[in-house]
């Protein structure tokens, strides 16, 4: 087996002048103990505001959070609540999900953070699966919940909801305000490789994969990003991604909070009122998935597409002097004087957007980079931690997702002519294994490396690169992973003789990360013909999924699918067979 492989040794990119203040992590065994010592140490300080529109909800400083989070933890620990308990969260954006997770990292518990956007059918088979003691849910998701199919056997103990209306009805739950004791509620310490979280990568149709994630895993994670990131007292960071995200859990609370810097959360992602926070609180970091950056690149285009033809070649001579001067390195002050008015409708003191959970185009990190605004482009998944990859700016690279972050090892496996192979990374933050799922561990961390199922090259500068995905898997521009597995729940009961869901890059294989879909390969049954009625029935079931799971296409299969002893298909022999015998542009039919 040929290898290459790539350490990165700390620098610091856009540092402040400040001296950074952040707690020195190396000390501490978890997440509990940090953000203890941080609530205590910036007390004073601001750390959450949280903003509904155009109207603030709540301001709270370090002291506030802790007065407001040791009662929820006192009160879970005399419900019974104990060391290594699981206890998951479904919300949005608000200051009562970091508030939780603290109450619940104080008590010792483990969290599960789980997407607020999932069925109730979804919710539900995952807290099953990770046999949380307890929920704490917002009021709407709680109601939808109490509806799902699988609803009576919920185990879990405690429910505590929030936001709920007056005379509502709870269905065994409490309120989350009013679940509070005012009894010293005792701090529980954990050791390092104590699990912290269980974070699920997919959805529930398939197989599901929870992630274990120990307290070590985050702690190494922060010290690597803020190494290269730094936060401090003052910084506040604009947070449009759920908390459940690995990405905003990290650079939206665990971050930002042991530097004693302040979250902006945003119950809203209406384009209007996220430029208005940019000046209203003078936003210093932003995380931003590919979609939503592309939607501000093309809302930027337009507006300089209006410009009258005098300003915009005046536009354009600055853009060409701006590139020049900062080809080496970002140069926020000589940006801000080209550009004061792009830099302001930004708040004025924004230091860098961070892009993650999924690809992103070159020319759209180049756009933003020639206007001054660094967009620092990263590589990660949610069984690595979070980064593993993340741009330094030194220099910057639009066509790399960066070099590794400190701590990271980062080969390329079997590489081919090219240098391209599969990516493979070791660190402590890789986690400790699937929940209750050995087999998969086993296929996905082999001799201690993490195999990502990725495809990419390191180059000559220690870049990494990538070039598809040699999985059955793709991400969409909105970070969101899509197993196909998960999808067939939908098309159960189809009246074919069998069938399996395949992204198509997996069957064709593409050195791109961009374009992925999902494809339908279809079985008929002997003599059946593939009718309009058929077809409307495929359709029809392809609507009911969420927009990032439909299918784009349909493949008719002429002979059975190869399947193990115990009838399993054979995903990879049937992909391999499909990809040799059928083109890809003839085969695919589009619903």
């Amino acid at each position: 087996m040929q290898r290459l492989a790539a350490r990165s040794s700390p620098t610091r990119a856009l540092a402040p002048t400040q001296q950074t203040t952040m707690l020195d992590l190396k000390n501490y065994e978890s997440l509990g103990a940090a953000l203890r010592d941080a609530l205590e140490r910036w007390a004073d300080e601001t750390c959450l505001i949280e903003a509904d529109r155009d109207r603030e909800k709540c301001r709270l400083t370090y002291r506030q959070f802790k007065e407001a989070a040791l009662p929820l933890a006192s009160a879970l620990q005399q419900a019974g609540f104990a060391a290594g308990d699981r206890a998951a969260i479904i919300m949005t954006n608000q200051s009562k999900w970091l508030i939780s997770a603290y109450a619940v990292f104080y008590a010792g518990g483990v969290l599960v953070p789980l997407d607020y956007k999932l069925t109730p059918a979804e919710h539900l088979a995952l807290l099953a699966h990770s046999k949380a003691r307890v929920l704490i849910v917002e009021y709407h998701l709680w109601r939808a919940i109490t509806q799902g199919e699988g609803f009576p056997g919920l185990r879990a103990e405690t429910v505590l909801v929030t936001e709920t209306p007056p005379n509502a009805e709870f269905a065994g739950a409490c309120r989350w305000e009013e679940f509070r004791s005012e009894r010293e509620p005792g701090f529980v310490p954990r050791a390092r490789r104590d699990w912290a979280a269980i974070v699920y990568s997919s959805g529930t149709g398939g197989r599901p994969k929870g992630c274990v994630m120990t307290h070590e895993n985050y702690l190494e994670q922060c010290m690597a990003l803020t190494s290269l990131y730094p936060f401090w007292p003052g910084v506040r960071y604009l947070s449009i991604l759920p908390t459940n995200h690995a990405i905003d859990f990290m650079v939206g609370f665990i971050g930002p909070f042991t530097c004693g810097a302040a979250v902006v959360h945003l119950r809203t992602l209406r384009p209007e009122y996220i430029r208005e926070a940019f000046s209203r609180y003078k936003i210093t970091y932003m995380t931003l998935v590919p979609l939503v950056l592309k939607n501000l690149e093309k809302g930027l285009r337009a507006r300089f597409a209006e410009l009258p033809p005098h300003k915009r070649i005046v536009f354009k001579m600055l853009v060409g002097l701006n590139r020049l001067l900062t080809r080496r390195r970002p140069n926020l002050k000589l940006s801000r004087r080209l550009f004061g008015k792009v830099h302001q409708a930004f708040g004025g003191e924004l230091r860098a957007l961070f892009v993650g959970g999924a690809f992103t185009e070159p020319a759209t990190l180049q756009f933003f980079y020639d206007l001054g605004i660094p967009v620092a482009n990263a590589y990660g998944l949610t069984e690595a931690g979070t980064a593993v990859t993340l741009n330094d700016f030194n220099p910057f690279r639009p066509d790399t997702v960066g070099k590794p972050l400190p701590g990271m090892e980062v080969r390329i496996v079997n590489p081919d002519a090219d240098g391209i192979g599969e990516v493979a990374v070791r660190s402590k933050t890789v986690m400790a294994h699937y929940l209750d799922d050995p087999e998969m561990t086993a296929e996905t961390i082999v001799d201690g490396w993490l195999m990502t199922g990725d495809l990419g090259r390191i180059d000559a500068a220690g870049h990494l690169q990538l070039f598809g995905r040699k999985k059955n898997m793709i991400v969409t521009e909105e970070g969101k992973n899509i197993y196909p597995e998960d999808i067939e729940t939908a098309f159960e009961g189809l009246p074919v003789k069998e069938f399996c869901v395949f992204a198509a890059n997996y069957l064709w294989p593409r050195r791109t990360m961009v374009g992925e879909q999902l494809v339908i390969a279809l079985r008929l049954e002997p003599g059946q013909e593939f009718t309009e009625a058929l077809r409307a029935d495929l359709a029809n079931r392809n609507r009911r999924l969420l927009n990032f799971k439909r299918i784009s296409g349909y493949i008719i299969w002429d002979r059975d699918f190869p399947r193990t002893a115990s009838l399993k298909i054979k995903r990879t022999i049937l992909a391999e067979e499909i990809g040799r015998r059928l083109e890809r542009a003839s085969a695919v039919v589009a619903l």
